[in-house]
């Protein structure tokens, strides 16, 4: 008869790593395709004021960002009612060519679906607001939708 050799007891097999790299790899990608980075800095306040009647759009790809608020930075800084287009602080008469570039970047069967969202600052002078929904509607009078982002109000 031959001989056996017990193993020890104590010895404990060793982990295989090969597949860390792989499992690595595989959080980097889902934490790069779960992850949603902000689109524009802003550069003025907002404070969003508070609303019971709040209903949510439906495509928020197609909604175009108009900021409203005190200005945070530079020459703008505490300076009531700046208007912030993209990531540029803008005055009320560069609003056309902001709504007609961001339809011209649309496909057109899209472009009646556009939306822009004012986001304005709880503290903003209503006239100022007016001034900028009469230039959103003067540069498209018959479809242009205007929608106000407002944060919901708890019932208490």
């Amino acid at each position: 008869m031959g001989k056996f050799k017990r193993k020890n007891e104590g010895d404990s097999p060793k982990i295989s790593t090969a597949s860390l790299p792989d499992i690595v790899f595989m959080l980097l990608f889902f934490f790069m395709v779960a992850t949603v980075l902000r689109e524009v800095e802003l550069k003025v306040t907002n404070e969003l004021p508070k609303a019971t009647e709040v209903s949510k759009l439906q495509r928020k790809s197609l909604v175009s960002h108009i900021y409203v608020g005190a200005g945070k930075y530079g020459k703008w800084k505490g300076e009531n009612n700046c208007l912030q287009l993209n990531d540029a602080i803008a005055e009320i008469k560069d609003i056309p060519a902001f709504v007609l570039a961001e339809r011209a970047a649309r496909h057109e069967d899209e472009r009646k679906l556009i939306w822009t969202s004012l986001k304005a600052d709880n503290k903003t002078e209503m006239y100022f607001i007016d001034q900028v929904t009469t230039e959103l509607r003067r540069v498209s009078p018959m479809g242009h939708k205007i929608s106000y982002t407002t944060k919901k109000e708890t019932k208490k």
